[in-house]
């Protein structure tokens, strides 16, 4: 038997271990040997920081924030600013007994939802101070609990809507200059970095958002047309808590508390139902039905016909089962009680989609400009663009938005659309003296076809006439033959065609996108600029008045001018958000 010393004194075999002379100068002496790691074995805590020159990539929208790196296709973060988030530190209210089965407060339909809001467009009244607030614990807490970084010294890439009111982008900027010491924010835009992250560079954005649903036109990456209306998801919200309220009262649990005189007065404009229960129940159960179902109201299952597009009163046979599965009754805690439930049918649940964003029984003229349907909203964006523009367009419509969804809602809006051009065209004249017009003008170019369609076979039957008599008395001439084809001809057009793929334009289509966080995500990491490029010290200095109108708002770098001021050349410009 060996000894230890014996035992170590032995060289071992290059078979056995390999590599292992190399490593050290004595081989004999005990060690371990080194360990390499594959690429495809590594852990994920090596890869989940990002690298240092890496901005980092924040979305600000109506209701949520967005936070993560560049180079990844979904945020790490997704937050709120509902009260929930916005509570002290040691406040344990909603962990306390029954806090669940409280009595809600009632709310008016104005501020029905305020508390869950970052901001909303209309400035007026609003606490500056406490978007900065919110914005500012949003922000710490996805550094501290999501993206477990140090964003001092890294540039911020900041994706808000370029028709954005300056106080509030101002308070943006300030908290994150202020409070988070960052050297430079980039903004982008949203409707472009979702067309770009389509693999286009001219597309029709529609966004349904929470307060609005804005349709913006994008060609060549840049905003051509603009259009909004308040038909968004906050209305749908609205009408799924009065569904649910109206069932639950039909179903002997009434939601309604006592109030005073004055409120029973104005009693149309209160919601008894909270904004988390409805906003639940849209999530889980709202959907739309197809452009030739019916539509059933919440007390009777009658065909709602809307003030575009007359729903057929049928209802198709391809979407009803043996079962007539959306008479389903659908059981849902009651709002007013949550131990209780209460039944709605599932067709019921597609009412306040299409009541909401697709119209009710209101004609065309008693619809202000910012309560158009969403489906004309696209239609008049389209009809506003040049015809080279909108034939690209048109082809190309993208929905984002947490509106966007809901089941059944894209094919519908795209039905629609379909049928409101066959019915009206591209004629921007509307009114009962331009269907008038229209009409007689189908008469007319009917009339003239009809008269061109009999002259023509005219013409062609004396031509087969005088053919025949010509073949019977003398041969075809060969200025008559057919053209015969060219080998060599078309095989250069094949080769000319083989890079190009075929440009779709004129019809109308949907493309499918996945949202302005990828898009930025994507933009950042190949390193391409933005137009808006803001300096700490520039912001700073004088805020958003230190910023250039320039009517060029290309990113692309402009040559150098002289001037004698030094804060020129080191100036910058608010571009689309100016």
């Amino acid at each position: 038997m060996a000894t230890a010393a014996g035992y170590f004194d032995r060289k071992p075999s290059s078979t056995t271990r390999p590599g292992l002379s190399h490593l050290q100068p004595n081989p004999s002496s005990p060690h371990t040997p080194q360990r390499t790691f594959s690429s495809a074995f590594n852990s994920p805590s090596l890869s989940y920081r990002a690298p240092e020159d890496e901005p980092i990539i924040f979305e600000f929208g109506n209701r949520h924030f967005s936070a993560g790196f560049a180079g990844e296709s979904a945020p790490r973060c997704r937050l709120g600013f509902g009260p929930e988030e916005s509570r002290r530190v040691g406040d344990y209210r909603k962990w306390l007994p029954g806090y669940g089965d409280r009595r809600r407060k009632r709310r008016r339909i104005d501020d029905w939802g305020d508390d869950y809001e970052l901001w909303r467009m209309d400035v007026r009244g609003l606490d500056m101070g406490l978007v900065g607030d919110k914005i500012e614990r949003a922000v710490r807490e996805a550094i501290t609990k999501h993206l477990l970084i140090d964003i001092r010294g890294k540039k911020v890439v900041v994706v808000v809507p370029t028709l954005m009111p300056h106080p509030l982008l101002s308070a943006i900027l300030g908290t994150l200059f202020t409070n988070f010491q960052n050297p430079g924010v980039t903004l982008l835009s949203p409707p472009v970095l979702s067309t770009a992250v389509a693999g286009l560079t001219s597309a029709l954005v529609v966004d349904v958002g929470w307060r609005e649903t804005v349709v913006t036109g994008i060609y060549d990456y840049r905003e051509v047309s603009e259009k909004r209306t308040t038909r968004a998801m906050r209305m749908v919200t609205l009408e799924m808590a009065r569904l649910l309220e109206r069932h639950d009262a039909e179903q002997g649990t009434d939601v309604r508390m006592p109030v005073d005189a004055s409120e029973e007065e104005a009693d149309n404009g209160i919601v008894a139902v909270d904004l988390e229960q409805a906003e639940e129940v849209t999530t889980r159960m709202a959907w739309c039905r197809s452009r030739s179902g019916t539509v059933a109201t919440p007390s009777q299952d009658l065909p709602v016909k809307f003030g575009l597009v007359s729903i057929a009163e049928e209802e198709p046979k391809n979407l009803v089962s043996s079962g007539d599965f959306k008479d389903a009754p659908i059981s849902i805690p009651s709002p007013s009680s949550p131990r209780q439930s209460i039944q709605i049918p599932f067709s019921a649940f597609a009412w306040p989609v299409e009541r909401a964003l697709l119209g009710d029984s209101r004609k065309n003229h008693n619809l202000d400009d910012d309560e158009q349907t969403l489906h004309r909203l696209i239609y008049r964006s389209l009809l506003s663009l040049p015809p080279d523009v909108r034939a690209v367009c048109m082809s190309r419509i993208i929905f984002t938005g947490g509106g966007s969804n809901i089941p059944g809602l894209k094919k519908r809006l795209l039905d629609e659309l379909l049928n409101y051009v066959g019915k009206r065209g591209w004629d921007p004249v509307e009114g009962k003296a331009a269907d008038e017009r229209r009409r007689r003008l189908r008469e007319v170019s009917g009339n003239r076809q009809r008269k061109e369609v009999e002259e023509a076979q005219r013409k062609a039957m004396k031509r087969s006439m005088d053919k025949e008599a010509l073949e019977e008395n003398t041969s075809v001439p060969a200025s008559l033959e057919p053209q015969l084809p060219d080998p060599i001809e078309e095989k250069i057009r094949r080769e000319q065609d083989k890079g190009i793929k075929p440009t779709v334009s004129g019809v109308i289509r949907g493309v499918e996108s996945l949202g302005a966080w990828a898009g930025a995500s994507l933009l950042v990491k190949v390193r391409i600029k933005g137009v808006v490029e803001i300096e700490r010290d520039a912001f700073l200095q004088h805020g958003l008045a230190s910023a250039r109108r320039d009517a060029d708002t290309s990113a692309a770098p402009q040559k150098a001018m002289a001037r004698p001021s030094i804060g020129w050349q080191t100036g910058w410009t608010l571009g689309p958000w100016a």
